[in-house]
């Protein structure tokens, strides 16, 4: 068998509940796996397929972009169902890459910065990294300290964790 046919290709309706948790779970697991096809609640979906800038923009939106192509397919109407739900579902695929396009040198760490950078959504850079990267050590990555959090892109979270890895990998 070649590599693409012995990875796995997951299809399935995630109960919100256990969505988030259910995938960030498989991406611990992307290396085995070829493509998900999942019925999400459309909220869920918007968050993942969100750009920087948008306002649903986050933490979800950045760590399942930076393992996979992320591609919201069609909404299902609550019509659909019988009953119909209180929510809208829509349909999205996930494209694991074989190589992400800006390469994390600790994931665990781009965890911790997106989800410091995330916690309080307000805050700007400086404040809300601070415990992590100077503002000089931030800026050194033309990165502006006064933006907030949605306003950056995975390449740059890709930097701000590689940045916190260099720092707590180097002699002093």
């Amino acid at each position: 068998l070649s590599d693409k046919e012995s990875k796995l290709r997951l299809i399935g309706n995630l109960p919100y509940n256990i969505s988030t948790p259910l995938l960030f779970h498989l991406l611990k697991q992307a290396y085995c796996i070829q493509d998900m096809h999942f019925m999400l609640q459309k909220e869920v979906v918007d968050r993942i397929v969100a750009s920087p800038g948008n306002k649903v923009y986050g933490r979800l939106s950045i760590m399942i972009q930076y393992h996979c192509m992320t591609e919201s397919l069609f909404k299902i109407n609550k019509e659909a169902f019988s009953p119909p739900p209180k929510v809208e579902s829509a349909f999205i695929r996930l494209i694991p890459y074989e190589k992400p396009p800006y390469e994390a040198k600790d994931i665990s760490l781009l965890e911790l910065v997106t989800s410091k950078a995330f916690g309080q959504r307000r805050k700007t850079l400086r404040n809300s990294l601070k415990d992590l990267l100077t503002e000089d050590q931030i800026l050194a990555l033309d990165i502006d300290p006064g933006l907030r959090a949605e306003t950056l892109d995975i390449k740059q979270y890709v930097a701000l964790s590689n940045q916190l890895y260099h720092n707590q990998n180097s002699p002093d």
